[in-house]
């Protein structure tokens, strides 16, 4: 059965987006960027794939994305209603309506909907871009935690489990340290009975 990846960005207080979903202080050297090239060209938003002249690149790890809306927010905003073009996309919302063939919008119970992609017959895995609401929803299906963590202090936003107090641990089975101070660490949970968090609505 294929795995549920919860690949974020994180500040150094825990924090994957600002308080108005920023992400402009996420900075990496060209060495991290060229790793982050080379083993998740599969997670780059179609702009970038674009740019760096990966836009026909076959899928090496993932084929299908998982997000909420706030997630989804900032491709809207740009009049980009299919962010992620080569892969399957499913967005979590009450509010949003369908905008894109590409992209399935369902006000659906996340579990049951990412254990129904589980069993696909694919060979891949899945994305999950966020956000926290999300995320803490999701937490007892996700089988991979990677955390790009980048060495910046915000003090306040978007938490990367926005949830109750109810610790869940998860085992490093791998880490990156490069120049700049970045890093990329891999982490594996310890129990899947976590309490799933609030459930996920316009504002995931």
């Amino acid at each position: 059965m294929r795995k549920l990846v919860y690949y974020i960005s994180l500040s150094l207080d825990g924090f994957i987006a600002g308080p108005e979903d920023e992400v402009d202080f996420f900075n990496g050297s060209a060495d991290y960027m060229q790793h982050m090239i080379a083993v998740y060209a599969d997670l780059l938003p179609r702009q970038a794939r674009e740019h760096l002249g990966l836009a026909e690149a076959p899928l090496t790890r993932f084929d299908t994305v998982v997000m909420g809306r706030r997630s989804y927010d900032p491709a809207l905003q740009l009049g980009i209603t299919s962010p992620y073009p080569h892969l399957r996309q499913v967005v979590f919302s009450r509010s949003l309506a369908n905008t894109d063939a590409q992209v399935l919008v369902t006000d659906a119970d996340p579990v049951a909907t990412l254990r129904q992609l589980k069993k696909d017959d694919s060979r891949f895995d899945i994305y999950l871009a966020g956000g926290g609401r999300l995320a803490a929803a999701l937490l007892p299906e996700i089988d991979e935690l990677i955390i790009k963590r980048y060495p910046v202090v915000v003090g306040s936003g978007v938490p990367a489990f926005d949830r109750e107090f109810a610790p869940a641990h998860f085992a490093m089975v791998d880490n990156v340290v490069f120049e700049s101070g970045n890093s990329i660490t891999s982490f594996k949970p310890l129990v899947q009975d976590a309490p799933a968090g609030t459930s996920p609505g316009e504002d995931t």
